[in-house]
This record gives structure tokens, C-alpha cells and sequence, in this order.
């Protein structure tokens, strides 16, 4: 490994790490371990939650691109949007990344990223590890693992027991692909013979690598607000499985989320891809998020109450169905999907 190379990026990440200082932790890199004070962060009867996600082969399009400035965002809005569907506030946060050789460049810069996700969540960045390893990696490669932990009081845990048929689905608009799909996504664009670097035939004012890295939606400022105001029987963030196989992990036995696809506008960039693969609608709902990165369940009487907070802290949102009764074991139905 290249002892020098890592020491300069420690020195250029350390000031990335410590912008991400909260109650409970000084986001201070160097030990061998990070800490981080519940009682400082105003917690009583604390339940811990945990995640760990990754970016997948989006990170080949980055590589493809040499912009790693997003993915970083990517890698902790995948674990923190992931905790906060119980209501749990993320607290800290930790990174993995692996390389086969060191580039302190696009190694700052996805650290970067990484301490702007933090901020959006309201999470420490504490610690993390980078690992040099020729021959594992080719050079130029790289992956990224994140850790994120959460925390909630024992009484306010979202535990979804109560989400019954008449209840509604409102919709959180996704700012893209998020991290998931690009596996397809990518065999598709390169069967197509088309340039990274090319304008995005479904965005022109965009390069195709551009428009593909918009950076996942972090849902946790909008999501706590509203969890805390009562507002939320439970909430499902949209990611592999897309809308088919996320909804019914927060659903009863005998319930059914019915999903009116007329009911937002699809954005561009997936009748694109659905044109380019010559995808059915099913297997798009299956594959991707569709516009839609976080489902809310709220009652007919909190619906509007609901609206408003999301609009307020900055979401786009629209409601896009209702659970039914059913019977066997929990499913979606999605109608209307037009691309």
C-alpha cells in the first residue's frame, strides 16, 4: 500500500469528517474506533438501529465518467433512508472503501460526498477504512460499503401494526435511479453503443453520466419531521425490488398496497430506459423506483396534514394509492404505468 498516499488523504478528509460533528459525537478521525454519547444526543430509553448498504455498479459509471462526487451521497442515503422507515434518527456513520490503488484525488472526493450525505441526514461521520488492493482491484476500480446507526425511543419505534385497510399511500418523488438497476442499466446503454459523455438523450442539458449519477434522495429530514408529528403508519423506501417488492415488507398478511401509476408523472429518464430495453411496465415497477423513492402510509384524516409537512420540508409528493384487503400474503398492485 502507498503509506504516503494515505496519509494524504486522511489529512484532506479529517476537515470533510469534522463538518460533520453533532450532539453525541466530534466526528474526529484518527483513533482506532469512533464514540458517540446517546445521552449526549438527548436520548432517555434509546432502541439502536442498524444498516449497511452499498452503491453497486453505479460505481462503474462513475469510474467510466472519472466523477466520483455523488456516489458518496448515494452511499449513506442508502443506509440512513433505510433507518429512518422505522423512525429512527441516524446518529453516525461509517465507510468502507476498497481500491487497487490509491487515488487521493477521487478518493477526497468521494469522501467528500459522503460528509455532504451525513450533513443532509444529520448524522457523524466517525470512522471508516480505506483498503489498497492490487490485484483484488484493477487500477482505477474501487468499491464502497457504508455503516449507519440509528437511534429512537423505545415508545416511538414505527412498527407498522397499525396500517389497515382505507389507509393511503402518498408518494415521495425519487431525484433519479437512485442506486439501483444500473447493472441493467448499464448492459443497456452499451448495447445501444451510447457515449457516457454524450448528451442524455433525455436531458440534453445533461451528459448521459451526469443524468445517470444524480445522487439518491435523502429522506430523513422530511421523514423524522413527519414521524414525530404523528403523521406516519409506516413508511417503505424504494429500492431494489422497486415498487413491487418494497411495500409489502411493512404490510400485514391479507393487505394489499394499490399503486395508481397515472397518478405522478413519469419522469423521462425511465421511458427511456423503458423504450431503449423494450421493458414492460411490470418489470420496470420490479426493477426500478419509477420516480417514486418513498412510499408513506397515512391515514385519510392526517392525508392533507401529511401533504403539507412533506411539501414544506422541500418533498414532492403525490398520493398514489391505498391499502386494500386481501388475502394470502401481502402484495401491490400497480395499475396505470405508462411509459
Amino acid at each position: 500500500m502507498d503509506i504516503d498516499a494515505g496519509d494524504r488523504l486522511i489529512d484532506a478528509i479529517k476537515p470533510l469528517a469534522a463538518s460533520t460533528r453533532r450532539p453525541g459525537a466530534d466526528a474526529v478521525l484518527g483513533g482506532f474506533s469512533g464514540l458517540f454519547d446517546l445521552r449526549a444526543a438527548g436520548y432517555q430509553d434509546p432502541l439502536l438501529l442498524a444498516a449497511t448498504d452499498g452503491v453497486g455498479t453505479k460505481l462503474k459509471v462513475a469510474i467510466a465518467a472519472n466523477c466520483h462526487d455523488y456516489v458518496g451521497i448515494d452511499l449513506v442515503a442508502m443506509c440512513v433512508n433505510d433507518l429512518v422507515v422505522q423512525g429512527a434518527e441516524p446518529l453516525l456513520f461509517l465507510d468502507y472503501y476498497a481500491t487497487g490503488k490509491l487515488s487521493v484525488a477521487a478518493g477526497t472526493a468521494i469522501v467528500a460526498g459522503i460528509a455532504e450525505g451525513c450533513r443532509q441526514a444529520g448524522c457523524a461521520l466517525i470512522g471508516g477504512e480505506t483498503a489498497e488492493m492490487p490485484g483484488m482491484y484493477q487500477d482505477g476500480d474501487y468499491d464502497l460499503a457504508g455503516f449507519a446507526v440509528g437511534a429512537v425511543e423505545r415508545d416511538g419505534l414505527l412498527e407498522f401494526a397499525t396500517i389497515m385497510p382505507g389507509d393511503l399511500l402518498l408518494g415521495l418523488a425519487s431525484s433519479g435511479l437512485h442506486a439501483n438497476g444500473f447493472s441493467l442499466v448499464r448492459r443497456l446503454i452499451e448495447d445501444a453503443g451510447h457515449d457516457y459523455a454524450a448528451p442524455a438523450p433525455f436531458a440534453p442539458d445533461l451528459s448521459l453520466a451526469d443524468a445517470l449519477l444524480r445522487p439518491t434522495r435523502i429522506y430523513v429530514p422530511s421523514c423524522l419531521k413527519a414521524v414525530r408529528a404523528g403523521l406516519i403508519k409506516g413508511l417503505s423506501h424504494i429500492t431494489g425490488g422497486g415498487l413491487i417488492e418494497n411495500p409489502p415488507r411493512i404490510l400485514a398478511p391479507d393487505s394489499i398496497a394499490r399503486i395508481d401509476g397515472k397518478a405522478w408523472p413519469m419522469p423521462p429518464l425511465f421511458q427511456w430506459l423503458a423504450q431503449l430495453g423494450g421493458i414492460e411496465a411490470l418489470e420496470m415497477a420490479r426493477t426500478f423506483n419509477c420516480g417514486i423513492g418513498m412510499i408513506a402510509v397515512v391515514s385519510a384524516e392526517n392525508a392533507d396534514a401529511a401533504t403539507a409537512l412533506f411539501q414544506a420540508a422541500g418533498e414532492t409528493v403525490w398520493p398514489i394509492g391505498v391499502i386494500a384487503a386481501g388475502d394470502g400474503p401481502a402484495r401491490v398492485e400497480v395499475s396505470g404505468l405508462v411509459f
